[in-house]
């Protein structure tokens, strides 16, 4: 019987005093919000309710320096929902941060593996 390898995995959540400020689900939220211009349609894409997703951006904002999403009451051509420039610079630092976690836990997998 050979050796079983080990993997460690995880998921990274940036939290405040507060409560938690970004991870996963709420950074593809962001993306989605991004991309599609709508609380709405980026609910469905990550997919969460849309309440969870206005939760989300409330608690998000309130958590933040700066806003990170922005919305406008509809009008001649309706609603939206807008990443601010913070919120592409939020997303990008914690993709870096996601990055720089996964390649660290790979390291110790490897290391425990060497035996």
């Amino acid at each position: 019987m050979g050796s079983i390898l080990h993997r460690l995995r995880g998921k990274l959540e940036v939290d405040t005093e507060f409560g938690t400020f970004l991870g996963d689900t709420r950074i593809r939220l962001l993306e989605a919000i991004d991309q599609h211009g709508s609380i709405s349609q980026a609910a469905k894409a990550v997919p969460i309710s849309y309440k969870a997703a206005w939760d989300a951006v409330d608690a998000m904002n309130n958590l933040a320096d700066q806003p990170l999403v922005v919305r406008s009451t509809g009008g001649k051509n309706g609603g939206g929902t807008l990443l601010t420039e913070h919120g592409r610079k939020t997303i990008a630092l914690y993709r870096a941060l996601e990055a720089e976690y996964q390649a660290a836990l790979e390291r110790l997998s490897a290391s425990m593996n060497d035996g």
